[in-house]
């Protein structure tokens, strides 16, 4: 079986990948000619464990290919998957033009039958976008070639991207004809034989389905975060309180842990764009809103808790050190992180900042320039700082020297906005410390 995927970003070169794994003919088209030809060469633009060695693997098994031509390969595959780009415009609607692009390109060269399928996280009714905008092609050459547009929305996790498409909890296929679930069966048949659930549906509750999982999933993040904040007012352990509600099997423990807010490239703009969906349509997702305000809000907490501790006015002129610059450990993708408010709020406060991330310091580099100074380690990051802060729960960060970071600071105060280490041991070790929802 030969497909194609059209965008070799995060989402189209991990499907691609795993797709040539299990046996499947690949190829992978995007319009960066440069990053094609890094590919070819085996350099992958991304960061995510184990990615790069099966590129590899697949491409000389001849099961991976790359080019900048959809029109070429298009006579070829049976399949065309879709996982461009949907960033959020202005108003917080997704983007669609690169996802109409795809389909006006397929539309000019078609001759025979493909089945056109979304990867990208799109709003309901882009499918219906899709048909109307290749249809509009066909007419324009005055042709009549059958096609098939299916939904089949990505759940992956950066950092486990590859564990979660070779491993999925499911498999979610919209189609609206016969030949189109045959065609998905056939090409997701080896997780069918490991016991997979592949869920077939309409494709408007398949384009549904992933905006409501990831909106969920904030809401969850932000509710702890929000029952966090009032643990420290009235004197609550938010890490007992965690225990105590994941332990009912109706809630779980997933998703549960309170922090300095969610990042990345899909909860803030999915949720964004499931706000602005529900408008259009004359709805108003109350409690989304409040998801996005408590998540805002939270990615402050920590700046605040620092004020706090050295005096509103007595931040200019102090050193601050950050272990951890990307949104989640395992990545280095600083979409929407963190980092990025907290670093600003430091910075517009007049503090210099230290910073020091496993993988991500080219990218904060790219983001940031030279306003922060970037660490040759962990432990360079603490040099003469009057408080250290822990961003991202990377698993280095989890055991340091703790005498080592002592000795290096000029004032041991440690904010743990991930709440990885021990309140009772932190102080013994002669800290302050401060952590959410304690």
């Amino acid at each position: 079986m030969k497909i194609a995927i059209v965008g070799t970003g995060y989402v189209g070169l991990v499907t691609g990948t795993c797709f040539a794994e299990i046996g499947v003919d690949v190829v992978c088209v995007d319009t960066d000619a440069a990053k094609v030809e890094a590919l070819r060469k085996g350099t992958v633009p991304i960061y995510e464990n184990g990615l790069e060695e099966m590129v590899a693997r697949n491409m000389k098994a001849g099961r991976l290919h790359f080019t900048t031509s959809l029109e070429e390969c298009l006579d070829g595959v049976e399949v065309v998957f879709s996982a461009v780009g949907t960033p959020p415009d202005e108003d917080g609607s997704a983007d669609l033009s690169y996802v109409l692009q795809v389909a006006r390109t397929i539309g000019r060269h078609l001759k025979k039958y493909v089945l056109v399928v979304t990867k990208s996280t799109v709003p309901v009714g882009t499918a219906q976008k899709v048909r109307a905008a290749i249809r509009e092609e066909l007419e324009k050459r005055g042709v009549d070639v059958p096609f098939d547009v299916a939904s089949n929305p990505e759940f992956l996790k950066e950092g486990n991207a590859i564990n979660d498409f070779m491993s999925p909890d499911r498999v979610v296929v919209g189609v609206d004809s016969e030949r189109a679930k045959k065609l998905m069966t056939k090409l997701y048949k080896p997780f069918l034989l490991n016991n997979f659930r592949v869920i077939f549906m309409d494709i408007p509750s398949a384009e549904m389905t992933k905006y409501a999982a990831n909106s969920m999933l904030a809401t969850r993040i932000s509710f702890m975060n929000d029952i966090a904040n009032l643990c420290e007012r009235v004197g609550a352990d938010v890490n007992m309180v965690r225990s105590g509600i994941g332990s009912d099997t109706r809630i779980g423990r997933k998703f549960l842990y309170p922090g300095i807010g969610y990042g990345g490239s899909c909860f803030p703009k999915d949720v964004k764009a499931l706000i602005k969906t529900a408008e259009q349509n004359g709805c108003e997702m109350r409690v989304l809103r409040a998801v996005e305000e408590v998540n805002e809000r939270q990615k402050g907490v920590l700046f605040d808790k620092l004020r706090e501790a050295l005096g509103a006015g007595a931040l200019v002129g102090r050193t601050v050190a950050l272990w951890g610059l990307s949104f989640k450990p395992e990545t280095d993708d600083m979409r929407e992180a963190p980092s990025l408010v907290l670093i600003g709020k430091l910075l517009e406060a007049g503090c210099r900042v230290r910073v020091y991330d496993p993988v991500a310091m080219g990218e904060c580099r790219r983001r940031l320039g030279d306003a922060v100074y970037y660490a040759k380690d962990l432990y360079d990051a603490t040099l003469e700082a009057d408080a250290l802060l822990l961003v991202t729960e990377w698993k280095e960060f989890r055991l340091p020297s703790w005498a080592v970071v002592k000795k290096l600071m000029r004032r041991p105060l440690v904010l743990d906005g991930r709440n990885i280490y021990d309140h009772a041991e932190m102080e013994e070790l002669g800290f302050t410390y401060r952590c959410i929802g304690r």
